[in-house]
């Protein structure tokens, strides 16, 4: 039996997050894995990160609908042990315009599949570990924004088929689906007070939940302490779904 005290040592391991340049859930993941000793590259739109993540991190600037972006990425990272997909947008009130829906799905949903094909080779020789970043919307119906809905739901489904088929090569592949988190992203929701009020009185913790508390269930699904655990999407709401 594996020491559990070893569990979340990622010593000598190697992570992407891809989509962690703007603070919020993926820089918060980034870090808990530097904590756990792991090799950490962060990716994101911009030409540098915000403020609060530069230099915490070597940053590769990364559009993940630009094939030969990815492809020279991918290329340029010889091994790699742990794979986060929290590449996203929204666009509140606005995906009912059909070149948005589009590009939300390009990202969001194609851009996860696109990065997830590209690191195969390197996550086959590794056995490593996929963490998909979804969101309780894909188990939702989200009049505000359907096109985000839509391409959570589809990461959790390409969550459940890639788990399936990769793990022939002995590569885990999972997901966490936030509920309603303090981030940049969440902003344009949270500044509508009768929507805030409305998640505070259905969420059984009684408040939105903060990124870093998205970081404990990233380590945990590409630890060894799931080492049994693929295909599953874990709910991290808290409590949201449950009512």
């Amino acid at each position: 039996m594996i020491d559990p005290k070893s569990f979340f040592d990622f010593s000598g391991k190697s992570i992407l997050v891809v989509g962690a340049s703007r603070g919020g859930i993926g820089a918060s993941i980034a870090q808990a894995f530097k904590l756990a000793g792991g090799e950490v590259t962060i990716t994101g739109m911009e030409d540098e990160p915000a403020e609060t993540e530069r230099g915490r991190f070597p940053y590769v600037q990364l559009d993940v609908t630009d094939d030969a972006a990815v492809a020279a990425l991918a290329e340029a990272t010889p091994r790699l042990d742990v794979l986060i997909n929290c590449a996203a947008i929204s666009r509140r009130n606005h995906e009912y315009d059909l070149a948005i829906f589009q590009k939300v799905l390009e990202i969001n949903l194609t851009g996860t599949v696109r990065i997830s094909l590209a690191f195969l080779p390197q996550l086959k020789k590794s056995k490593g570990s996929v963490v998909n970043i979804g969101s309780m919307y894909g188990n939702f119906g989200s009049p505000k924004v359907p096109a985000y809905g839509a391409s959570k739901g589809g990461v959790h489904q390409l969550t459940r088929s890639m788990a399936i088929d990769w793990a022939q090569y002995g590569i885990r592949v999972n997901a966490i689906a936030p509920g309603f988190i303090v981030t940049e992203q969440s902003r344009p929701g949270r500044e509508d007070p009768d929507h805030y009020a409305a998640v505070v009185k259905r969420t059984p913790f009684g408040r939105w939940g903060e990124p870093d508390e998205m970081a404990g269930p990233a380590l945990f699904l590409a630890s060894p302490a799931a080492s049994f655990v693929t295909g599953v999407t874990l709910l991290a709401d808290g409590g949201y779904s449950a009512v």
